[in-house]
């Protein structure tokens, strides 16, 4: 593990197509909301920001999935995205997918990449 990753949670905080983990990442020099899923068993990380519109996605502090549990959902306008690409899949995103975060599972621990 580099030596400038920073801990994010642990692996078990993150359940199949649950509940995901929010967190901050540094972009440009201002704190951007970031938030960790979990789908077909690998992490997946995303800046907190629709590609339509930059509002964040989680419809309740962490809840990110539709009722169907396939699918990422914009809380504002229902943009959907795959969880594990943020491809936009439908919606008023337009084309525009999630902005990923790179994030690594190792030991029981999910990381953030540094960003250098």
């Amino acid at each position: 593990m580099a030596e400038d990753a920073r801990l994010i949670c642990l692996s078990r905080e993150v359940v199949e197509a649950g509940r995901g983990v929010r967190f901050v990442v540094e972009r440009e020099g201002r704190p951007v909301p970031a938030f960790v899923i979990r789908f077909h068993g690998q992490v997946h990380a995303y800046l907190n920001e629709c590609g339509h519109v930059p509002a964040e996605l989680d419809w309740m502090p962490g809840e990110f999935f539709d009722h169907s549990k396939l699918y990422l959902i914009c809380s504002i306008h229902g943009a959907l995205y795959a969880p594990d690409s943020g491809q936009c899949l439908g919606g008023r995103c337009q084309g525009k997918g999630l902005q990923p975060v790179m994030v690594r599972e190792v030991d029981g621990m999910i990381w953030l990449e540094s960003e250098r």
